[in-house]
């Protein structure tokens, strides 16, 4: 998750909403970035959607069984469409997207039986730090814009 935060971090430093994602392996770093969607223009460019065609390229593979993806916010309903797609085993996330989020917050894609894959979720890591970084984004960009 500290890799994750870092990426955040960076995210912020390019005043892009600041969520960092990691996608993990055998406990091998397979990918990791931050969102991007304002510096590519891009509203799919989310730190999720970002490390799943990063890991994709680099494991030659549309699928990625066995990964377990670490983010510093809870994934949005469009990440949980491409994550179950991607075939991902885990989600580790920090704090909750009580606006968007659909792994427990807002939609439960995680393990609805409708679809034909399930992941496995664990919440709460790092929280504190991981819900700081986006809150302290979001008040000094209303500071700002005043």
């Amino acid at each position: 998750m500290h890799i994750a935060l870092d990426e955040a971090k960076q995210s912020r430093r390019i005043n892009e909403v600041p969520v960092g994602a990691v996608l993990v392996q055998d406990q091998t770093v397979i990918a990791r970035t931050h969102n991007k969607t304002i510096s590519l223009n891009d509203p799919t460019a989310h730190a999720e959607i970002l490390a799943i065609r990063e890991a994709g390229k680099k494991l030659n593979n549309y699928r990625l069984p066995g990964l377990t993806l670490y983010a510093t916010l809870e994934p949005c309903i469009m990440c949980m469409g491409a994550l179950i797609h991607a075939r991902i085993l885990r989600i580790v996330f920090g704090a909750r997207d009580l606006k968007w989020g659909g792994c427990g917050s807002v939609y439960h894609m995680e393990n609805d039986q409708r679809l034909n894959h399930q992941i496995q979720v664990s919440s709460g890591i790092c929280e504190d730090e991981c819900r700081h970084i986006i809150q302290s984004f979001f008040q000094h960009k209303r500071k700002k814009n005043g």
